[in-house]
């Protein structure tokens, strides 16, 4: 999708009270920034302890079945939080960030790690089978996501 059929949208987010305010405080913005890298170290910190579970290389004296209901419910928390700041976070650039291509490849990644996870993983990780290609795909998905947030960040 162009991002700039999505420029008006973009501009109304952008003028709205709550983007203006955050723009304009760098307080705010930091502490959002430091609440979306907590949310960010809850998912995939639980990706981590999880992904590692399924490709056999820690907790292996225990099922999958056993270890992964907290990492994966760390993982959730950890996405609504990241979300939900990240939603704010990106309100006061809105137009500049759907059109830097690291930020999309960011999200193109945020999508298919949450649609791989809730479509494949969630099944894999109540199993206690081999489950070493979900665990390493799991991943590569969560840290590319990570990495491509690294990378808006510091090359924006």
């Amino acid at each position: 999708m162009n991002p700039m059929s999505l420029a008006p949208f973009l501009a109304w987010i952008q003028a709205t009270r709550i983007a203006t305010t955050i723009g304009q405080s760098t307080l705010l913005t930091g502490f959002l920034s430091a609440i979306h890298l907590l949310g960010l170290t809850l998912l995939v910190g639980g990706a981590l302890v999880s992904g590692l579970r399924m490709l056999g290389i820690i907790l292996t004296d225990r099922p999958t079945s056993d270890v992964a209901p907290g990492p994966v419910r760390g993982m959730f928390a950890g996405l609504v939080i990241s979300v939900g700041s990240g939603l704010l976070l990106f309100a006061p650039r809105a137009s500049a960030a759907a059109e830097n291509s690291f930020f999309q490849v960011k999200m193109l990644l945020l999508c298919a790690a949450v649609a791989f996870h809730f479509a494949v993983y969630r099944g894999a990780s109540r199993r206690s089978d081999d489950a070493k290609l979900t665990g390493g795909v799991g991943l590569i998905l969560w840290f590319g996501v990570a990495v491509a947030g690294c990378a808006f960040i510091l090359l924006e």
